[in-house]
C-alpha cells in the first residue's frame, strides 16, 4: 500500500471516528454554563473550521496549550486534571481563563468499545472550565495509539500587571500553594504499588484543584513574579525564574509540603524518567548547603502535573497573601526566599 492509499484508508477510519464522536458528544452540548455562551460569536452551530470569540476591551490575551496521558484511573478525574493543568499557565501570569478548545487523541478501538471513557474525560474537562468561568469554544480530535487529552486556552490579562519569570527581586519570599510529589505518586499508581488507591485519591484531590485562588491573588496584589509547578518540577521552574531574573533562590527543604507516602515511594525507586532528567540537567546550578536526603532532592525535581503556583511576595504582603490563600482552600507554605546573585554560578540553594 503506497502513501496515498494509506492516507485514504486513514481518512476512512477518521470519518468513522468523527461520526462516532459526533454521536457520543451530542449530550455534552448543554452542559456548558449558559452565561458564558455569549462569548462565542460564530463557529460551532454549523461546523465552521474556526470559532470567533469576543474579547473584552483593554485586555491583552494570554495563550497556552497543554495535554497529557492519564495519571489516574478515573476518566472524569483525568479530564478535570488535564484541564486544570492547562488552565494553570494562565493563572500563573495573573490572567483569567476566557475560552478554551479541547485537544483529544484517542485510539479508535477505545472510542468504539468503551465510548463512555472519552465522554467522561471531556465531561471532566468541561467541569473544570465551568468552574474557571471559561467557555468551551470547540475542539479537535485525532486518532492515536495512545490516549491524550488537554486544552488550548486563551485568557485575558491586564497588560500593565503580569507575573513573569523575570520579576524576582532579592528579598522576595516564595509561597507554594500545593504539595509536591505528583509524578512519583502517579508512578506508584501505574505500578499498583502499596497504597496506590489512597495515592490516587490524593492526586484527584490536589491535581483536579484549579489554581484560580492563587491567580486572583496575583491580580489583587499585583505580584511581579510567579510560576506554576509542572513538568520541570519545583527545582526546574525555580531555576528558570532565577536565571531570568539574575538572582539566586534559597529553598528551605524542611518547609516543603509533600504528598503522603512520596518519600517512601522515592526511596523505593518510583521516580519517573522525566524527574531524573530534570535533576541531572540542572545539577551544576544547584548547591546543597546542608546534607539533603537524596529522596527529597528527587521530589524537588519531580515532574508535576497540575501542581500549585509558586508566588513571589514582598515581605510586607506576606500576611495578606497567606490569609487570602488559606481562606480560598489553598496551601500557603513559605518555602524559600530570593537572594542576590552569586559569583559561583549557583542559582538554587537547598538548605
Amino acid at each position: 500500500m503506497n502513501l496515498l492509499e494509506k492516507a485514504r484508508a486513514a481518512g476512512c477510519a477518521a470519518k468513522l471516528a468523527s461520526e462516532d464522536l459526533e454521536r457520543l458528544l451530542n449530550g455534552l452540548a448543554g452542559e456548558g454554563r449558559p452565561d458564558l455562551e455569549s462569548r462565542v460569536l460564530s463557529g460551532r452551530a454549523y461546523h465552521e473550521d474556526a470559532v470567533a470569540v469576543a474579547a473584552p476591551q483593554g485586555k491583552a490575551l494570554v495563550q497556552t496549550v497543554d495535554f497529557l496521558t492519564p495519571i489516574v484511573n478515573n476518566a472524569f478525574a483525568f479530564g478535570r486534571i488535564a484541564a486544570a493543568n492547562a488552565l494553570s499557565d494562565v493563572y500563573a501570569m495573573g490572567g483569567e481563563p476566557w475560552c478554551a478548545i479541547n485537544v483529544a487523541c484517542f485510539p479508535l478501538a477505545l472510542a468504539k468499545d468503551d465510548p463512555d471513557i472519552l465522554v467522561s474525560i471531556l465531561r471532566g474537562g468541561l467541569d473544570a472550565l465551568n468552574e474557571a468561568g471559561a467557555v468551551l469554544a470547540g475542539g479537535h480530535t485525532v486518532q492515536d495509539e495512545e490516549l491524550k487529552y488537554g486544552l488550548a486556552v486563551t485568557g485575558v490579562i491586564d497588560p500593565e500587571h503580569m507575573a513573569v519569570n523575570s520579576g524576582l527581586q532579592a528579598g522576595h519570599l516564595l509561597v507554594l500553594t500545593k504539595p509536591l510529589g505528583v509524578g512519583i505518586l502517579a508512578t506508584a499508581i501505574k505500578t499498583g504499588f502499596d497504597g496506590a488507591e489512597e495515592s490516587e485519591a490524593e492526586l484527584v484531590r490536589w491535581c483536579g484543584r484549579l489554581n484560580n485562588v492563587a491567580g486572583a491573588l496575583i491580580r489583587n496584589l499585583k505580584l511581579p513574579a510567579a510560576t506554576d509547578v509542572t513538568g520541570f518540577g519545583l527545582g526546574g521552574h525555580i531555576l528558570e525564574m532565577a536565571f531570568a531574573s539574575g538572582v539566586c533562590v534559597e529553598i528551605d527543604t524542611a518547609a516543603l509540603p509533600l504528598l503522603p507516602r512520596v518519600l517512601r515511594y522515592a526511596r523505593d525507586g518510583l521516580i519517573p524518567a522525566g524527574s531524573h532528567v530534570n535533576r541531572k540537567y540542572r545539577r551544576r546550578a544547584v548547591l546543597a548547603v546542608n546534607d539533603i536526603d537524596d529522596a527529597l532532592e528527587s521530589v524537588i525535581f519531580d515532574a508535576q502535573t497540575s501542581g500549585g503556583l509558586l508566588l513571589a511576595l514582598p515581605p510586607r504582603l506576606l500576611d495578606r497573601g497567606r490569609d487570602f490563600l488559606l481562606a480560598g482552600g489553598d496551601l500557603a507554605c513559605v518555602v524559600g526566599k530570593v537572594l542576590p546573585p552569586r559569583n559561583d554560578g549557583k542559582a538554587l540553594l537547598l538548605r
